[in-house]
């Protein structure tokens, strides 16, 4: 076959496959071979195709117009959500005129006919537009937020620095959490990236592009080298793709229609690359068959073999991404199984049937072999596309020797071995079921316990008296015996009451009964626990416990016989394919793609294998992170919360090349970072490289001199109020400015902190005197005062005490001592103390107060680093505002004011977090602080979602408002570190509170609502939103401070909090 057939026999495939998509889409007909019979009828003409069909099904109108609904609604909003306008040009299909839906067709095939012959896009081309219009749409959209709704990089670069080694992440730039699920997948495969980043645009087009093809699909090239440049040598802990989605979106002019699936994206992906890739091979054959690396990599072929109406056909096809029904399946061999095969097979092997089937058999499998995943189905009753949630099992390493041509015969012997043994096993259960499942009514036991129970009752005491006469007898209401019978409860029983109770006396009848609330309902100790014979002789009892024992015996044998076969014949089926003959086409696992949410609403993430560090890593958006098979089998089988894979990608592991990283041809030292890349996209990482680390100056500078800012006004007051060394003048009137301690050392009001280190300072200077044996110096009287209140500060540091009595928060030195800071910042704060102008009560305490501001004064830059002094007491002042937001937000949530609680509760988290990674006294108990603000969370989505049930207009606003503006932006919060499985679980109920709704019936505007609402929820990267503005919090002194800590963590000791 020379170039120019090959060439024309692709063309003449691929128009085919658009024909057949498009009487797909208008007909609602699923049927393969009945859509080619309509095409080889009507000789390739749209038009005569749809009537034959449409006269085909014209005996059930109704089934038709259900078909073509379901057509019309099956891609509504399937991923993300995207709003979707009416067309005012409509016909009416309800009815049950088949003239309406005939013009209405003959209309859609026009359009769509017109659309492809002006632009040369098909209408799979047009949906994919439609996605990605609504995804930068909502970017756009994002920008016009309130602070509470926009996902925005952090404003420190240093957060968005890249570790060493670790992977790059993609930005979501709206709602394209799938964009990053799909390239990620295709970055990691090596081979793919080498082919991307090496590629050159055909010379003849570099200047004027020919066709809309090529005016598509080099721009959209040249953008997804440079992203992956980005990925491979950017500085950047993630890179922003927003110029390849712009690309794909201006490539395509569509108005708004409802959106596809976004396996659709992959594949359309693919042959974007496809045509880029041929343009160039094109070029280069040099009178060669043009080779396309991407068909190479992605594209195999099968065979179709059957039986058509009593006629043989064998047919070759090319295939790409392969569809996967997963409802009604356990695992990935059995949906490949139903795959394969098509009607009634049993035709195949006779020659005289008319019966109609055909099985599928690989010719050729392609190097990266992708499966889809079909997780979706349109319910006709509820008129929507619902989400299979059932599990799926799928191995690491698939073996595809039994779907191969050359292993046909092999394999069609053992497939009917597996049969013939099913059918075995489905007899040997049923058998075992009624051994199980034993009886004729609605309950029923195992029959070996029937048996059992049945030997119980024989053999328990027998009773003369009937029930109801020995409870009326020996246990009267009240449940005294008959010998405590109460007179007064028993005069109303009438006959039976008395004459069944010889022994009662007078005295005993006139004994009041005394409640016992616990004893007073026994049975009395001759009365049987259980039910038993009324008559049976010993005789009886011996061959009827005879017979039930043997018969037990005999049930139980048959049970194990029957559970060893099926367990045998299990195990023999798995067994099937594991001969060597049959494990030589090995693909290993490389990527799966996971879809968590609804049908019409969710977020995307993948898992893909690194095989040079063999593990997985989980890639969510920006965030990439280690992860394992286990996680990835909870978050990918399905039947686990509401996620599950909808695409997974094997590669062949006998073609290494596909994962291998590129080695310098002269040195032999594998190439990594911009090493990887060509020189036109080194310039251009190094460029972007180069702004980064502009960025990173730029910050480190701005904060250098914010902190410089700050320090001096407190630097310059400081030393305008230090007194002389020896000053005989008088201290400063009262009106003067004061030394600028810090504000936990300083407080206006005699009620407050001044007070309280006033009173600790004199006590100490009073102790040290007394323990004087004659008069002191000023000096040495100071020393022993700092002496004594250092070892009262230390043994209060010592302590194990109780959050309540948090000793950290009465005094800063218990503060240093509890993180081991230098014992020069200590001693200088101890003099900062005595140093105090409010010290002056007595002449012996003013004096103390001047020898200890001379010593502060006299204390040499290089003796004390007064920057690293600066930081210390920075820090507890970072304690102490940490304590205070804490503090209100327990005092508010114990109010049940959740709304005004959460701001308070998540800035004392992430402060505490800060101090935390310092050292473990730095701040307060992480999970304490973690409990609550999770719990916080949860009562606020659930009373959002009450308010939305009430189906009230201003409820409902209300409810979404406070989803929107609280619970959403703080869902990232829980989400960053994964090994907190508590807040994890609370997100994943919180999601499928809402999710919920989705099975349900509600009015329009609530669905309209829901839908709009349900992305923002569920494609909550782990990208943290930067809040603006903490609350303001009020001044507190230390007493009041430590009174009201104290009162609120001593009320929680009292307050059970599950799972704190």
């Amino acid at each position: 076959m020379t170039v120019e057939q090959n060439v024309l026999q692709q063309h003449s495939q691929k128009h085919q496959q658009t024909l057949l998509n498009q009487l797909r889409e208008v007909t609602g007909t699923t049927d393969v071979q009945l859509l080619q019979q309509a095409l080889q009828v009507s000789n390739g003409d749209l038009a005569e195709a749809v009537a034959f069909l449409t006269e085909k099904n014209a005996k059930v109108p109704q089934q038709d117009e259900t078909t073509y609904y379901q057509t019309a609604q099956i891609g509504n909003d399937r991923y993300i959500s995207v709003g979707s306008q009416a067309d005012t040009n409509v016909i009416d299909l309800t009815g049950d005129d088949k003239d309406d839906l005939q013009r209405a067709i003959a209309l859609s095939l026009e359009e769509s006919n017109r659309a492809f012959r002006e632009t040369g896009i098909t209408d799979e081309e047009q949906a994919i537009s439609r996605v990605l219009e609504a995804s930068i749409a909502e970017n756009k959209a994002s920008l016009k937020r309130t602070h509470t709704e926009v996902w925005s990089d952090s404003p420190n670069p240093h957060e968005r620095k890249r570790q060493e080694n670790c992977p790059v992440g993609l930005k979501n730039v709206g709602n394209t959490c799938w964009f990053s699920a799909v390239i990620q997948s295709l970055f990691n495969l090596l081979e793919f990236q080498r082919l991307v980043l090496h590629y050159s645009p055909p010379v003849r087009v570099q200047d004027l592009p020919r066709n809309q093809k090529e005016h598509r699909n080099l721009p959209f090239m040249q953008e997804l080298r440079h992203l992956f440049s980005l990925m491979v040598g950017s500085k950047r802990k993630y890179v922003d793709p927003s110029r390849a989605v712009e690309i794909l979106k201006d490539a395509f002019k569509s108005s708004d229609s409802q959106q596809q699936d976004v396996s659709e994206f992959t594949h359309k992906l693919l042959d974007w690359l496809e045509d880029a890739f041929q343009m160039k091979a094109e070029e280069d054959r040099e009178g060669e068959k043009p080779k396309n690396p991407m068909v190479e990599l992605f594209y195999g072929r099968f065979l179709a073999v059957g039986v058509l109406e009593g006629k043989k056909f064998e047919n070759s096809e090319m295939f790409g991404q392969y569809p996967l029904q997963v409802n009604g399946f356990k695992d990935l061999h059995e949906c490949l199984e139903a795959a394969m095969i098509e009607g009634e097979i049993e035709s195949l092997h006779s020659e005289n049937s008319a019966k109609s089937g055909q099985e599928h058999w690989f010719t050729e499998l392609p190097p990266v072999l992708t499966f889809e995943l079909s997780r979706f189905e349109f319910n006709q009753a509820l008129g929507r596309p619902e989400k299979i949630h059932n599990k799926l099992e799928f191995p690491a390493m698939l073996y595809m020797d039994r779907y191969m041509d050359r292993n046909r015969d092999i394999t069609r012997i053992k497939r009917e071995e597996i049969r013939r043994l099913k059918e075995h096993l489905t007899l040997l259960q049923q058998r075992l079921e009624r051994y199980l499942s034993y009886g004729s009514g609605p309950k029923r036991f195992p029959l070996a316990d029937v048996l059992q129970y049945a030997m119980e009752f024989a053999s328990s005491k027998p009773v003369c008296t009937s029930p109801v006469e020995d409870i009326d007898t020996a246990a009267p209401p009240g449940g005294t015996t008959a010998q405590l019978q109460p007179a007064p409860s028993t005069a109303d029983q009438g006959p039976s009451s008395s004459p069944e109770a010889p022994g009662v006396g007078p005295l005993s009848q006139q004994r009041v009964s005394i409640h016992k609330p616990f004893t007073q309902s026994r049975l009395p100790p001759d009365l049987p626990m259980h039910p038993a014979p009324r008559h049976i002789t010993e005789e009886e009892l011996r061959v009827l416990e005879g017979c039930l024992h043997r018969w037990r015996s005999e049930v139980e044998n048959d049970t194990r016989d029957l559970q060893a076969s099926i367990s045998r014949i299990h195990r023999t089926i798995e067994l099937m394919y594991s001969d060597k003959t049959m494990m030589q086409v090995p693909y290993r696992l490389h990527a799966v793609l996971v879809h968590e949410g609804q049908a019409n609403a969710g977020h995307y993430w993948a898992y893909i294998y690194n095989p040079h560090h063999r593990r997985w890593m989980k890639y969510n958006d920006i965030s990439v992170t280690k992860s394992s098979w286990e996680e990835l089998m909870r978050d990918s089988f399905g039947g686990y919360r509401n996620a599950s894979a909808y695409c997974l990608m094997y590669i062949n592991d006998k073609k290494p090349f596909l994962i291998e990283e590129e080695f310098d041809k002269e040195t032999g030292q594998m190439l990594c970072g911009l090493d990887k890349l060509p020189p036109d996209l080194k310039e251009y990482v190094k460029e972007d490289n180069q702004l980064f680390q502009k960025e990173l100056e730029e910050w480190d500078a701005m904060q250098a001199h914010k902190a410089q800012q700050e320090k001096l006004p407190a630097t310059n007051a400081a030393s305008a109020s230090a007194p002389q060394p020896m000053s005989t003048e008088p201290p400063p009137p009262d009106n003067a400015a004061p030394q600028q301690d810090p504000e936990y050392m300083e407080q206006p009001s005699p009620t407050d902190d001044s007070k309280h280190l006033k009173e600790d300072m004199e006590r100490a200077i009073s102790k040290a005197a007394a323990e004087q044996e004659e008069e002191r110096s000023p000096e040495a009287l100071l020393t022993a005062a700092i002496k004594l209140e250092y070892a009262r500060l230390l043994r209060f540091a010592q302590e194990d005490t109780a959050p309540e009595n948090d000793y950290r928060l009465q005094h800063v030195i218990v503060y240093l001592i509890q993180n081991q800071a230098p014992k020069k910042i200590l001693e200088r704060t101890l003099l900062m103390q005595f140093a105090d102008r409010n010290l002056g009560f007595d002449e012996r305490c003013k004096n103390i107060m001047k020898v200890a501001r001379a010593k502060l004064d006299l204390i040499k830059p290089d003796e004390v680093n007064m920057e690293e002094y600066e930081m210390w007491h920075q820090e507890y002042r970072n304690f102490r505002e940490t304590t205070i937001f804490l503090m209100i937000g327990l005092e508010l949530f114990q109010k049940r004011s959740y709304v005004e609680a959460l701001m308070y509760l998540i800035y004392s988290y992430q402060y505490n977090k800060e101090l935390l990674s310092k050292g473990p006294y730095r701040g307060h108990d992480e999970e304490l602080i973690a409990h609550y603000r999770r719990e916080c969370l949860l009562k606020l989505n659930e009373h959002a979602a009450i308010l939305f049930e009430s189906g009230e207009e201003p409820e409902v606003n209300n409810g979404l408002s406070i989803m929107n503006e609280l619970v959403v932006p703080c869902i990232p919060l829980l989400l960053v570190d994964e090994t907190e499985e508590k807040d994890m679980v609370a997100v994943e109920d919180m999601r499928n509170r809402w999710c919920s709704y989705l099975g349900q019936e509600m009015e329009p505007h609530l669905q309209e609502k829901l839908t709009d609402f349900l992305p923002k929820l569920l494609d909550c990267s782990t990208e943290i939103k930067s809040f603006h503005d903490p609350p303001k919090l009020p001044s507190y002194s230390t007493l009041e401070l430590c009174e009201r800590f104290s009162r609120v963590m001593t009320s929680l000791s009292r307050t059970p909090a599950d799972g704190r």
